[in-house]
C-alpha cells in the first residue's frame, strides 16, 4: 500500500469513524431497476442451505398484489385495510369494499415505519384484497398506482402529496375488472401511465407536475400490462399492450410507430413483452403467444410464428424470460413451469417444481422469476423462495425455502401472487399480511 493511499484511508476512518462498504443496488419500481428481471448485484449465495434462509425482519401490511421497491435504504409497498365488505376472489364478478388505500415506507435495514400516506377508497373489483402496481420510484419521488386509478405522486422524504389524480375521473373510463395494474414506468422528464377512454389508452405525464404532455391510443380494454422502454435500431420505443394490441410508439410524442394484433382472453393482456436483439415475443391467457421480428427501421414489424396448443408458453400473472434462443416462464393454462425454443416455440421441458409444486393442471400456476448471475431466483405461489439452474436441456434447483405464506386464494388453492424485490443481497417479499425482508448474502 503506497502513503498516498494510506493516507486517505486514515483521514475517512477519521472523518466517518468507519470506512463504509459499497451499498447494493436498488429496485426502484417493477422488474428491477432496467425493467428486465434481472439482479445486477454479486455476492449472492450458490446454493441454499439445509436449514434454510435468515428471515431480517418482517412487519405486519394489508391486503395487496403490488410487489415493494427498494431504494436508498428504503423499501415502499402498498396495501388496503378494508373495512366492509367481503372479498370472494370471483373472477367473473366484482365485490363492493369500503377502506383505505395506503403507501408505506420502511427501512429497508430494519423494517421500520418511516412513513404512510393512507387515503380512503371504494372498491368495485374483481379479487379486491388491494392495489395491484408496484410503486415507482424516481429520485426523491415515488409514484403509486392505486387498484381504482388514483395516481399519486410523493415526495420520498417525508410522504407528503406532491400532486395526484384519478384516472378514471380525467379519462371518463370505467376501472378494469381487476383493477388498475400497470406499474408507471418513468423515462426522461416524463411518466407513462395506462388511462384509459377513447384516444387515452396510455398517458405521458410531466413527472414533475402531472401535467399531460400527451395522450395515444383506443382500444376495448387497457388491458393490465405496464409500459416499457425498448430500443429498436438504436432508437428508444415505448411499448404498449393493450387487450388488442401491441403497439410502439415515440416516447416524446405517442405517434404511432407500428402495431400488431394480439389478444388474450379476457382482455389479460399482463406480463410484459420480452425483447432480445430484434425479436419481441408476448403471451398470455387462451394460448395466446407469438414471437415477432422488429423491422431494421423501427416502423414495422412481423410474425414469425405464433403459439399452438403444447407449444410455447403462455405467461400471465408472472413475466417469461427471454434468455439466448429459449423462453423461461410459468404457463397460465397449465400451471406448468416451461421452456420452450424462442426459434419456433418447441417445448423443451416441463415442470410444476417451481409453480403448484403438484403433478395437476393449475389454472394459473405461477413462478416469479429473475437472473442473478448464472442462477436464477424464483418466488413460487407456495410461498417457496427458490434457487435453480435453468438450460434448454433442464431444470435443476440449487436448494428452496418456504419464506412467506400463501394468504390469498385462486381457484380454491393458497397462493402468493405478488413479484419480490431484490437488493443489497436480500429479497423483499409481501403477502395479505406481512412483508418480510430474507438474506440472500453469501
Amino acid at each position: 500500500m503506497t502513503k498516498s493511499t494510506l493516507l486517505g484511508l486514515i483521514i475517512a476512518t477519521s472523518v466517518l469513524g468507519v470506512v463504509k462498504p459499497v451499498s447494493g443496488d436498488d429496485w426502484p419500481g417493477w422488474l428491477g431497476a432496467q425493467r428486465d428481471s434481472v439482479v445486477r448485484e454479486t455476492g449472492y449465495v450458490d446454493e441454499i442451505p439445509k436449514e434454510g434462509l435468515k428471515t431480517q425482519w418482517r412487519v405486519p401490511i394489508g391486503g395487496g398484489y403490488s410487489g415493494p421497491a427498494v431504494a436508498a435504504g428504503r423499501v415502499y409497498v402498498t396495501d388496503y385495510q378494508a373495512t366492509s365488505g367481503k372479498n370472494t376472489n370471483n373472477p367473473g364478478g366484482r365485490d363492493q369494499r369500503e377502506g383505505t388505500e395506503r403507501i408505506v415506507c420502511l427501512d429497508a435495514n430494519s423494517g421500520k415505519e418511516i412513513w404512510t400516506h393512507a387515503y380512503p377508497r371504494s372498491y368495485n373489483i374483481s379479487y379486491s384484497n388491494g392495489p395491484r402496481a408496484t410503486p415507482t420510484v424516481d429520485g426523491d419521488r415515488v409514484y403509486a398506482l392505486g387498484a381504482e386509478g388514483d395516481l399519486i405522486c410523493l415526495s420520498v422524504s417525508d410522504g407528503k402529496v406532491v400532486w395526484s389524480k384519478s384516472l378514471p375521473t380525467v379519462y371518463k373510463a370505467e376501472t378494469p375488472i381487476w383493477g388498475h395494474a400497470a406499474a408507471p414506468l418513468v423515462h426522461g422528464d416524463l411518466l407513462y401511465c395506462l388511462a384509459g377512454g377513447s384516444g387515452s389508452v396510455v398517458v405521458a405525464l410531466n413527472k414533475l407536475t402531472g401535467e399531460e404532455k400527451w395522450r395515444a391510443l383506443t382500444a376495448s380494454e387497457i388491458g393490465y400490462c405496464a409500459p416499457s422502454i425498448i430500443t429498436v435500431a438504436g432508437q428508444k420505443q415505448l411499448l404498449i399492450w393493450t387487450a388488442d394490441e401491441l403497439a410502439g410508439l415515440d416516447p416524446l410524442t405517442g405517434k404511432v410507430w407500428w402495431s400488431a394484433p394480439l389478444k388474450p382472453s379476457y382482455a389479460m393482456s399482463i406480463a410484459v413483452p420480452r425483447v432480445v436483439g430484434n425479436r419481441l415475443f408476448a403471451s398470455g391467457i387462451g394460448e395466446v403467444g407469438a414471437m415477432f421480428e422488429l423491422g431494421a427501421d423501427g416502423r414495422s414489424i412481423k410474425e414469425l410464428w405464433r403459439g399452438k396448443p403444447k407449444t410455447a408458453l403462455y405467461s400471465a400473472n408472472a413475466p417469461a424470460l427471454f434468455e439466448g434462443d429459449t423462453l423461461y416462464g410459468a404457463d397460465c393454462g397449465s400451471g406448468q413451469f416451461i421452456a420452450a425454443k424462442a426459434s419456433d416455440g418447441t417445448r423443451l421441458w416441463e415442470t410444476f417444481e417451481p409453480t403448484s409444486g403438484g403433478t395437476r393442471r393449475a389454472s394459473h400456476g405461477t413462478a416469479f422469476i429473475v437472473r442473478q448471475g448464472e442462477h436464477y431466483w424464483l418466488l413460487s405461489e407456495r410461498g417457496d423462495l427458490i434457487l435453480a439452474d435453468l438450460s434448454p436441456t433442464g431444470y435443476k434447483e440449487l436448494g428452496r425455502a418456504h419464506v412467506i405464506e400463501p394468504t390469498s386464494d385462486a381457484f380454491g388453492r393458497p397462493v402468493v401472487w405478488t413479484h419480490p424485490a431484490f437488493s443489497n443481497r436480500h429479497a423483499f417479499i409481501r403477502n395479505d399480511q406481512e412483508i418480510i425482508s430474507v438474506s440472500l448474502a453469501k
